[in-house]
This record gives C-alpha cells, sequence and structure tokens, in this order.
C-alpha cells in the first residue's frame, strides 16, 4: 500500500511533463501568407506602322487627322496583301471630305521615306455638298464623288487636261469610277482665289479635281498603281468594306455632319 502514493506520484510527474510550461512553447500554427507584388503593366507592345509613319510627317499646313490616316494605311495595306498592289507600293494619298473644302485635304504620303510629298485643295462633286461634302454615289450622272479606295492608272490629256484614271476598289460604292470618268485632273477652280470670292471651292462633276499648278507633279508622282483612299465617316461604307476589315482600332466615327448615301 505504501506503493501506491508513490506509483501515483510518479504518473503525475510523466504525464505532466508533455505539457509545455508556457504559451511562449506553443508550435507556431499561424499560416504565413506570401506578399505577391503586382509590377505595373509594361507596355512593351511596339508602335504600330502606321504610328511610326504618321508620327514622322512634318505638317506645315493642313495636319491629316490620325484615325482617318490609320484607316487609309490599313486599306492600303490590306490592298497590298491581296496582290491589288505591288508589295513594294509605298505611295499613299489620303483625302478627307469630312473637312470644309476651303481646306488643303488631300495628302501624298511616302509611307517608305516616311514623308509627306503634297498636301493641296481637292474638290468634290457638285451633286454632294456645297462647302462640305454631304452626299455620295456610285452612280452615273449624279456628279456625286464617290467614296473608298482606288487604284491609280494611266495619265492621257483630256477635256480638263492633264488627268489620271482611278479604278475603284469598293464594290457599290466606287467600283464604277471607270465608266463614270471619275479622274483626278486639274481644275481652275480649285484655288485660293476662287475661295475668296465665292467663299468655298469650286465642285467637280464627281472627280476629286486639284489646282491647275499641281496637277502634273502630283499625277506624275501618284500614277500607275498606287493607292488613293477617298474618306467621309460613312458608318455604313466604314462597317462594309473588304479593306478595312481586320482592323484592330475602335468602331469610332468621326464628328461629321449627316450623310446620305446613293446606291446603284
Amino acid at each position: 500500500m505504501k506503493r501506491f502514493p508513490l506509483l501515483l506520484g510518479l504518473f503525475y510527474l510523466i504525464t505532466t511533463s508533455f505539457y509545455p510550461s508556457g504559451s511562449e512553447n506553443l508550435p507556431e500554427t499561424a499560416i504565413t501568407i506570401k506578399e505577391v507584388k503586382l509590377s505595373p503593366k509594361k507596355n512593351s507592345e511596339p508602335a504600330n506602322e502606321a504610328e511610326e509613319v504618321y508620327k514622322n510627317l512634318q505638317f506645315e499646313g493642313e495636319k491629316l487627322n490620325f484615325e482617318v490616316f490609320e484607316k487609309a494605311f490599313l486599306g492600303f495595306q490590306n490592298l497590298k496583301k491581296s496582290g491589288k498592289l505591288e508589295p513594294t507600293a509605298h505611295l499613299l494619298s489620303v483625302c478627307d471630305f469630312s473637312l470644309s473644302s476651303n481646306k488643303k485635304r488631300l495628302w501624298v504620303v511616302d509611307t517608305g521615306e516616311k514623308k509627306l510629298l503634297f498636301n493641296s485643295l481637292v474638290a468634290h462633286g457638285k451633286g454632294t455638298g456645297e462647302e462640305f461634302a454631304m452626299n455620295f454615289s456610285n452612280t452615273e450622272d449624279s456628279h456625286q464623288s464617290s467614296l473608298g479606295f482606288y487604284i491609280t492608272e494611266q495619265t492621257y490629256e483630256g477635256d480638263n487636261g492633264y488627268s489620271l484614271r482611278l479604278f475603284g476598289m469598293d464594290k457599290g460604292y466606287n467600283d464604277a469610277a471607270l465608266e463614270r470618268c471619275i479622274v483626278m485632273h486639274g481644275a481652275h477652280y480649285v484655288s485660293e482665289d476662287f475661295i475668296k470670292a465665292e467663299k468655298r471651292l469650286g465642285r467637280s462633276w464627281g472627280c476629286p479635281a486639284i489646282p491647275r499648278e499641281l496637277a502634273q507633279p502630283i499625277i506624275n508622282t501618284i500614277k500607275d498603281r498606287t493607292c488613293l483612299f477617298i474618306y467621309y465617316p460613312d458608318q455604313n461604307y466604314l462597317s462594309s468594306s473588304e479593306w478595312l476589315k481586320g482592323s484592330a482600332q475602335k468602331d469610332q466615327i468621326l464628328n461629321a455632319p449627316e450623310q446620305k448615301m446613293a446606291t446603284n
């Protein structure tokens, strides 16, 4: 019986020795959360080719809107990819008919050299509007301008002097250009003097007419299969042209007067 208290004390000693004497010896049970730092997203994507060309252009007169140039450049590239233009083609002419006819709204760009070659006045058709272009057509005798991409062809001497044939590449919008005799030519009514007298530029029968003194140098520069883009913020055209497919740009239409598009 004397052994019982001794055994009981030994049992107590052994069992209590497994418990920690203080909270400082408790095993760590907290989960350590590793801090994840999000690095700011770097804009490592290089500027696209249109931006590279555009930022090098020296606009001394009227500045070409970048969104218009971007659309023109996209179509230009697609025409080359499709084989309609030579892969080495580098001349791109842009006419922005969303602007007043009193402004120099035609630009000729050398995309290879990234240089602006010409910035000129250019007329729209009598049926298209007064100072501002409003209506467009692909129809004979409408005397209206036609939207879209063109490929320049041969030169000839006609009723309006030195002229350049244009082949329309947008079906339903300008593909009747040859039949309608829509060409680039010089005209006396495309001048600063005419604007001063009439408060607006003169108008053609649908041709992109340019100043007489610039007709030969501009036409000789862009003749023989280069690209001309006649722009207007027409929703139907911009969303349907096959040459503007694959655009990464926003489907944003630049501010302009309401337009009407005649159909064949």
